[in-house]
């Protein structure tokens, strides 16, 4: 093995002891209370990127959120008989109909690589497999192309305006869930989509009202 590599496993032995010693210890009674069931009440689709971790920035404990993560945050079309997009739509059911969670966010943010990719031609060659996951966003693409042609948008907004549209589509998959549908029109269920800016610390709430998003103050 390798000296980084070796550095890099120490590094990670490493925290497990400082997690142990420190913030298990400072937590025992939250974890003793975990130890035969969750009850999180809130299920968090966010980004595989390694720079978002949801209960870091939302200062929650461990058994509050639920939490999915897939390549840019994406939300399969409900089907009644799944055949493919199994394990982010198994997790979604599971969700709600055993974890009974009270609110949904799906979490975009900043320079997000799978965003990005939407517009890359690695994808044709590379990355099948990536490139399949991705068509879930394909509306988002051709309303982000309109939206530079029609209302004559620099190129340059292109990411930030993929990255935000594509939380809105997201949503718009996630009612397509005939469950879900029925909680959120009876207001049992909040559906929130944000935007987390990676490099100043701020996450934007969407607003179904106004349509557009709103930094949460």
């Amino acid at each position: 093995m390798s000296g980084k590599k070796q550095n890099i496993e120490s590094r990670l032995f490493h925290g497990v002891k400082e997690f142990r010693e420190n913030d298990f210890e400072q937590n025992r009674e939250v974890f003793k209370n975990l130890e035969s069931s969750q009850h999180p009440h809130t299920l968090f689709i966010g980004c595989s990127d390694s720079r978002v971790v949801p209960n870091l920035i939302t200062s929650t404990l461990p058994g509050e959120l639920f939490i999915i993560r897939n390549i840019a945050n994406l939300v399969p079309y409900y089907k009644e008989n799944h055949d493919t997009y199994v394990a982010t739509s198994s997790a979604i059911e599971y969700a709600l109909h055993v974890l009974k969670v009270e609110n949904i966010i799906v979490c975009g943010h900043s320079n997000c690589g799978g965003c990005r990719a939407l517009y890359s031609d690695r994808l044709q060659n590379q990355l099948p497999l990536t490139r399949k996951w991705l068509e879930l966003a394909a509306p988002v693409k051709k309303l982000v192309k309109a939206k530079i042609l029609n209302e004559k948008l620099k190129p340059c907004r292109r990411d930030m305006l993929t990255e935000q549209l594509n939380v809105v589509e997201q949503i718009n998959h996630l009612l397509t869930f005939p469950y879900i549908k029925e909680r959120y029109d009876k207001g049992e269920l909040n559906i929130m989509g944000w935007y987390y800016v990676i490099e100043k610390g701020e996450v934007y709430n969407y607003s179904h009202d106004n349509q557009v998003f709103e930094r949460i103050e």
